[in-house]
């Protein structure tokens, strides 16, 4: 079965990166033809492992494969999941998660999104996350205040939290946020989730220990979250780095405040 409904393109402002603005673009159009020519069975297919060492499903290929032209088009350099390090020889390399959430993306579950940083001397300077099913995006530069801002919250009681879900290992210290907290969420998409608490929707979102972030699931929400008033760190204190080995996992706390985020933290390692 098709999945029916439209992906709209993204609503773009003026100031986004060329490079930035044209992959989102790409990304956007690409997932719209793969759902209106393939199955949700078909998308959700492997067809390869992808350059972090993880499968790479149909849907992955096929947006990846037209930001690759997009990133041509731009000269920039790309470093992505699944295409690993692309060098054009450009000071600019876009850190790009094509379709963080694919198996929503394969299913029609309408929460995925793309998700871009442009990186600089090893530092991002901006980043765009855009929603496949609704056009919306958050577009950010590093140091510059967004016009949408966290909840401010600085207790874990009554927050409202998004959490990954619960894998070997991880299940006490899930439990224990979870039942600290008054809302849970698992959506599945880190860079969508990252972006709620960036616009105050919810006021953190957590890995609790699985060490399955990589950097393009982070990089947005590097720029975005603190432009917003909010923090990102590592569950560990490892600092994020933009380096083409993709072998490198975190464990990603963005949290509406430094004190939420520690008592995240805190209430995770110590329990």
């Amino acid at each position: 079965m098709l999945i029916p409904w439209d992906v709209p393109q993204p609503q773009l402002s003026d100031d986004v990166h060329p490079a930035l603005a044209d992959a989102a673009r790409a990304a956007s159009a690409a997932y719209g033809r793969a759902r209106s020519l393939h199955t949700r069975l078909e998308l959700r297919e492997e067809v390869a492992d992808g350059a972090d060492g993880t499968p790479t499903m149909l849907v992955d290929r096929i947006v990846e494969d037209a930001i690759l032209e997009s990133i041509h088009r731009n000269r920039v350099n790309l470093l992505s999941e699944e295409a690993g390090f692309v060098d054009n020889g450009s000071s600019i390399t876009l850190v790009i998660d094509p379709v963080d959430g694919s198996a929503n993306a394969a299913f029609g579950v309408p929460l995925s999104c793309f998700a871009g940083a442009l990186v600089e001397d090893g530092t991002a300077k901006e980043a765009l996350t855009t929603w496949f099913d609704t056009g919306r995006a958050w577009h950010a530069r590093a140091g510059v205040p967004t016009s949408f801002r966290t909840t401010g919250r600085t207790t874990l009681k009554g927050a409202s939290v998004c959490l990954m879900r619960p894998k070997t290992g991880t299940q006490d210290a899930w439990l224990r946020i979870a039942n600290s907290a008054d809302r849970i969420r698992v959506l599945c998409t880190t860079c969508l989730e990252t972006m709620l608490v960036a616009e105050g929707t919810v006021d953190a979102f957590i890995d609790p220990g699985s060490d399955t972030h990589r950097i393009m699931d982070l990089a947005t929400a590097l720029v975005t979250v603190p432009a917003a008033g909010g923090v990102l760190v590592d569950l560990h204190g490892r600092p994020f780095t933009f380096e083409p080995d993709l072998t490198h996992r975190w464990s990603g706390v963005a949290a509406a405040t430094p004190q939420l985020a520690e008592e995240l933290i805190a209430t995770v390692l110590n329990g």
